[in-house]
Formats: C-alpha cells, sequence, structure tokens
C-alpha cells in the first residue's frame, strides 16, 4: 500500500515532519515505548500490517504477515538469545503491564 502523497520537504513521519498523530510528545513518563526505524527493511510492512490490523482488514492483514514471513524466511535469523530480541520481548511485556496497570486488569 505505497501512498500517492508526493510533496517536497521532508518524509512524513520524520522528525522533521511528525505525523498529527505522533505519540512521542503525549508519552507518560513510564509508559514504555518501541519504536520502527525506516531503516529496518520490514519497518514499511510491518507497519502497513498495525494499520490493517485496525483497520479491520484481516484478509489484507494475513496477506501482509504472509508477505513478511516469506521476506523474513529468505534471511537465516538472529539467534534467539541475541540481547537486542531479548530486549525486544522484555519491552512487550513491559508494555502488556504497564497498560494492565492502567486499565485496572
Amino acid at each position: 500500500m505505497s501512498g500517492d502523497q508526493s510533496h517536497s520537504g521532508p518524509p512524513l513521519g520524520s522528525k522533521a515532519n511528525p505525523s498529527k498523530y505522533d505519540c512521542l510528545p503525549d508519552l507518560a513518563e513510564d509508559e514504555p515505548y518501541f519504536v520502527i526505524r525506516a531503516h529496518d527493511p520490514l519497518s514499511d510492512s510491518l507497519v502497513e500490517l498495525h494499520a490493517y490490523i485496525g483497520a479491520g482488514q484481516s484478509g489484507a492483514a494475513h496477506n501482509k504477515l504472509a508477505e513478511i514471513m516469506a521476506l523474513t524466511s529468505a534471511r537465516p535469523p538472529r539467534p534467539s538469545d541475541s540481547p537486542k530480541y531479548r530486549e525486544t520481548f522484555a519491552i512487550s511485556q513491559s508494555m502488556e503491564r504497564w497498560r494492565e496497570s492502567k486499565n485496572g486488569l
């Protein structure tokens, strides 16, 4: 799903041209967050998957996930005990705990 919004200037979603939905300034001091940078080869696909899921487009989400899996199967995986991935899983758990503490679950 490529956008056809061509314009001059900094790209949408950058520090120089943040999205109107940019949440970084609104983060609570104790709220965990995770950033996916454009440098990551899967960044656009992961963000698109998130958008499809949020929009309730399960068929498109399924297709995008299959595309992501095909892209990742072409490369050797990093070891599952990689410090980077251990931290990513820890952030995910922190997010869940933070959300549960705020929602009283």
